[in-house]
């Protein structure tokens, strides 16, 4: 049984209910069905399903739940309310809360979630991860004791003799731009925690960079090593090393020559970049050149799951995206 079979059988043992707001788009619909067929989730469709049913006849929609915004009124008045009291701080009106609610679906997936009325939400497909992410910031917000929000992709990388039996986390992969060192420590530790949860084996950790213990001097090795020694600080849980090469990092004869003490080189499954131009190169290289299962970007450090997808995604990708959040509402 392959990575993301044994992440649906998980999900089938507990099941938790996903938000699917991107009613406008087949690809959405057809993963949905799947997943409702499939038994991995209850499925939440947003929108009218007189409307999105339209050139999708051959799509059976009776095992969702549907919401039309525009005929729970009951509902949708509930959570105008209480979008208005999560939000006054900022100034959020009436007026403005049932703006945000009929017109963009996504605020009210994460008001769903926020009220207890779903465990998670998958959105992306045709929208930025901006539009995705805002929503779930505003209104989910971080979990307690987490520095901030970041994305990883799981990399199940096929006949690959490195990581966990070819399976990777690549962080952050997705979302921050270019983290400080704090930020990076922190993103190592989600990471950790985020394989150890998906994966269910433990997690090594290896901060990445051009330089091997001090092979090259830049700032931004500087930067990663300053990263590594605030996690070891303040992550001692965790199995973390850095600054090293990708090579020194994941091929054992490689570590031996390059950082022979280190008890992470050679056998890291959890890869941090130093910025999101490394990690997002780094994950579309293995992808492509690799054949690479590559899924995500999966968020953590949100209060409940919510995660992105990417607009190229296929109908498999978000079936397996949302078995993967409905894994991750099981630690909620």
């Amino acid at each position: 049984m392959n990575f993301i079979e044994r992440i649906k059988e998980r999900a089938k043992k507990e099941k938790k209910t996903i938000v699917l707001p991107e009613t406008m788009d087949r690809r959405v619909l057809e993963a949905a069905v799947k997943v409702m067929d499939e038994d991995i989730a209850n499925v939440v469709l947003i929108g009218n399903v007189d409307e999105f049913s339209k050139g999708n006849e051959d799509l059976d929609f009776s095992k969702a739940k549907v919401i039309d915004p525009n005929k729970e009124t009951e509902l949708t008045q509930e959570l105008i309310d209480t979008l208005v009291e999560l939000r006054k701080a900022k100034g959020m009106t009436p007026e403005e809360a049932k703006e945000l609610l009929l017109t963009d679906y996504m605020y009210y997936a994460c008001m769903l979630v926020k009220t207890g009325r779903a465990d998670g939400v998958v959105s992306g497909a045709c929208h930025s991860t901006a539009n995705t992410l805002r929503p779930a910031l505003q209104i989910i917000k971080t979990k307690p004791d987490t520095l901030l929000v970041s994305a990883f992709f799981l990399m199940v990388v096929p006949d690959c003799e490195y990581g966990h039996n070819g399976t990777f986390i690549f962080g952050d992969s997705g979302l921050e731009q270019n983290p400080d060192p704090e930020k990076l420590a922190a993103i190592a530790a989600s990471s950790a925690e985020s394989f150890k949860q998906l994966v269910e084996a433990e997690p090594i950790v290896a901060m990445l960079s051009h330089s091997t213990k001090g092979s090259a001097k830049h700032a931004d090795v500087d930067k990663v090593v300053s990263a590594y020694e605030i996690a070891k600080e303040k992550y001692p849980q965790y199995k973390i090393d850095g600054e090293l090469q990708l090579d020194a990092a994941i091929v054992p004869s490689v570590a031996k020559s390059k950082a022979p003490d280190s008890k992470v080189a050679g056998n890291a499954n959890v890869l941090i970049f130093p910025d999101l131009d490394a990690g997002n190169i780094g994950y579309k290289l293995v992808q492509r050149l690799a054949k690479a299962e590559a899924y995500g970007p999966i968020t953590q450090g949100i209060a409940a799951p919510v995660n992105d997808l990417s607009r190229g995604c296929s109908v498999d990708d978000i079936v397996g995206v949302v078995a993967i959040t409905s894994v991750q509402a099981q630690f909620k």
